[in-house]
């Protein structure tokens, strides 16, 4: 399934690709993730994103307007799993559950790196010349400031997404 996010050739992202990411994300990170299981890390990092196989991930600025989101991938997530045996289906649905609802410290670590991931992918990705980069700034706050490393990698990419929100001319600050 394709994202609605872009790589940096113009081609739209897929969950495969967003979820990959992810997940090196967490290896690279795995030293500064101290105290936190890094194979559920890893699940989560693999689940989280199932739920959009069916209808596709909204666009983060889109996701406002769909109140339901979390319903609907949820539901969309239980017709995928429905071959699955029981016990792994209920492992699977008991993992996203867990990243969804942020239940646990390696759930709040997946949301944080997964939010400074689609910014990453603003920023790097091939947008539309309307493309609003003003709309990173605000995204996903709430589960990037929960510890140093995540508040530091925000000012980082921040900072990178102020710098693609000047003008091609501007000088670089």
């Amino acid at each position: 399934m394709l994202r609605s996010g872009h790589t940096s050739s113009g081609r739209a992202e897929s969950t495969a690709e967003h979820s990959w990411r992810l997940c090196l994300r967490a290896m690279a990170f795995e030293e500064e993730l101290v105290g936190l299981d890094l194979l559920k890390v890893l699940k989560l990092c693999v689940v989280h994103d199932l739920g959009e196989a069916i209808h596709g991930d909204i666009p983060a600025v889109s996701q406002h307007a769909h109140p339901d989101k979390s319903e609907r991938e949820r539901r969309d997530l239980l017709t995928l799993m429905a071959p699955l045996d029981d016990k792994l289906r209920s492992e699977l649905l008991a993992l996203w559950d867990e990243y969804e609802n942020t239940a646990s410290a390696e759930a709040k670590a997946v949301k944080a790196l997964d939010k400074l991931g689609t910014i990453l992918q603003h920023n790097q990705g091939a947008n539309p010349e309307n493309f609003d980069y003003a709309f990173n700034l605000g995204y996903g706050r709430k589960h990037t400031g929960s510890t140093p490393l995540f508040s530091a990698l925000r000012d980082l990419v921040d900072d990178d997404t102020r710098r693609r929100m000047l003008p091609p001319s501007a000088p670089a600050r």
